[in-house]
């Protein structure tokens, strides 16, 4: 029986082989390599730059090319920061590359990008970045910043469409606020080529009348290429020179167009633009400025009161009186010092003779005087021995007690008591005594 090795093909099969993978991975990469190298064009995705090489994808809505381009050509095309980003529309230029991989590493397929071009879009997003960089070069964007807007404006003017949905926000962001103004409209375009003109000379004619105090430029949302209008150069300085305060409030919470750098204050929407207009509730202001009214009449009869009743009690104080006070304090606190200082010194001085006689018991203690005490103590003790009835019993002697434990000291009371106790050194027996006479 045959033994199948690595080498043998499928039984059966047709097909040239079987080749090992590397040698057909090299054949694959040199095929696709030897591809026509051409231009694509997608939107970009998953953009990923790192030290050596640039990793994206190009996608259309028929498929998706992985592509990657080395580092240092990716730096040569000058490029605006984060202007190849997530949604870019770009035109690449390369052709079909593969890494075979090993062992040890998995093959990828990746088109090898040799030049790039940001397109659409893109090249709309680098032209703003350069208006920009150049607005902020000359200061343009701090103006508005610096100019004060009212709590409580009076007259508030707004550019908008005639017809879109921000007029009718701006006026429920005002009632909200309870604002009761004056209001004054200046309709313009807000997309096409002459909309930037149109807003620049609204913007202009309502910082003309004096009675405005805050300016309001609202639009909806849209494309870049519907908001392009408010990245206009020429509007921005105009906004940016203007005397009146403006807010912005144009396209969506992630949109950004030049116009909300350089007015006073950029909103997410024409509803919140109209809040900002006017930061202070008008019915919470009411009820603060009567509480506020209120506290001050309080604080000030208060403090007039206060003030009679002092220049009353200094008027019966004359200078001397408090100049009599001030002595009085002075020397009463001279004597408590004084007597701190006695009474310190006296408890200083008790402590110091109450320690040497310590010193003087504790030095004799420990000399001659206790040695003599100890011999008496000795002797004491020696003579008290000699006394104790205990010792008197064990030479031989023995006590005679009644039933009560009292001494029998003769023989008359012997006889009377009869029943005796007598006592050895070693124990007490009980004794009758019989009269033998």
């Amino acid at each position: 029986m045959a033994v199948a090795t690595a080498s043998a093909g499928i039984p059966g099969s047709a097909l040239p082989g079987p080749f090992g993978v590397g040698e057909y991975a090299a054949a694959l990469r040199d095929r696709l390599r030897g591809f026509a190298h051409v231009q694509l064009t997608g939107e970009a995705c998953d953009v990923r730059l790192t030290r050596a090489r640039v990793y994206f994808e190009l996608r259309d809505e028929r498929g998706a090319v992985p592509c990657a381009m080395w580092r240092e050509d990716f730096d040569r095309l000058g490029l605006a920061p984060g202007a190849l980003a997530q949604g870019a529309q770009v035109v690449v230029a390369g052709g079909c590359d593969f890494y075979p991989g090993s062992s040890a590493s998995s093959p990828h397929f990746s088109f090898a990008v040799t030049g790039l071009r940001i397109a659409g879009e893109g090249d709309l997003l680098a032209r703003i970045e350069r208006v920009r960089r150049l607005l902020v070069a000359e200061g343009l964007c701090e103006p508005q910043k610096a100019l004060a807007r009212p709590a409580l404006p009076r007259t508030i003017g707004v550019v908008c469409g005639e017809r879109g949905k921000a007029r009718d926000d701006v006026l429920a962001g005002l009632q909200r606020r309870g604002w009761a103004g004056r209001l004054v409209w200046a309709f313009a375009p807000v997309q096409d080529r002459h909309a930037a003109p149109a807003v620049g000379r609204a913007l202009s004619e309502l910082a003309a009348l004096p009675d405005v105090d805050v300016a309001i430029v609202a639009r909806g949302g849209g494309s870049l290429a519907d908001l392009l209008a408010f990245c206009d150069e020429t509007l921005c300085r105009t906004v940016a020179l203007l005397r009146v305060p403006v807010i912005a409030s144009v396209g969506h919470h992630t949109d950004r167009t030049l116009i909300d750098d350089v007015a006073a204050v950029s909103c997410s929407t024409p509803t919140h633009a109209a809040e900002a207009a006017v930061p202070l509730h008008v019915g919470a202001a009411r009820e603060a400025l009567g509480r506020g009214s209120a506290r001050l009449a309080r604080h000030g009869r208060r403090a007039v009161a206060d003030r009679a009743r002092v220049l009353a009690r200094l008027s019966r104080a004359p200078g001397e009186h408090v100049a009599r006070h001030r002595r009085e304090l002075h020397q009463d606190l001279r004597e408590l010092r004084a007597s701190a200082r006695r009474r310190v010194d006296a408890e200083e001085a008790a402590t110091a003779r109450r320690a040497e006689a310590l010193a003087r018991r504790a030095a004799a203690a420990a000399g001659p005087l206790r040695t003599s005490r100890e011999r008496r103590l000795d002797g004491l003790a020696a003579a008290l021995a000699a006394h104790d009835p205990e010792r008197t019993l064990a030479r031989g002697y023995a006590l005679v007690e009644d039933a009560e434990g009292a001494p029998v000291t003769d023989a008359g009371a012997a006889r009377a008591a009869r029943e005796v106790r007598i006592r050895f050194a070693d124990g007490a027996v009980q004794a009758t005594l019989k009269d033998e006479t």
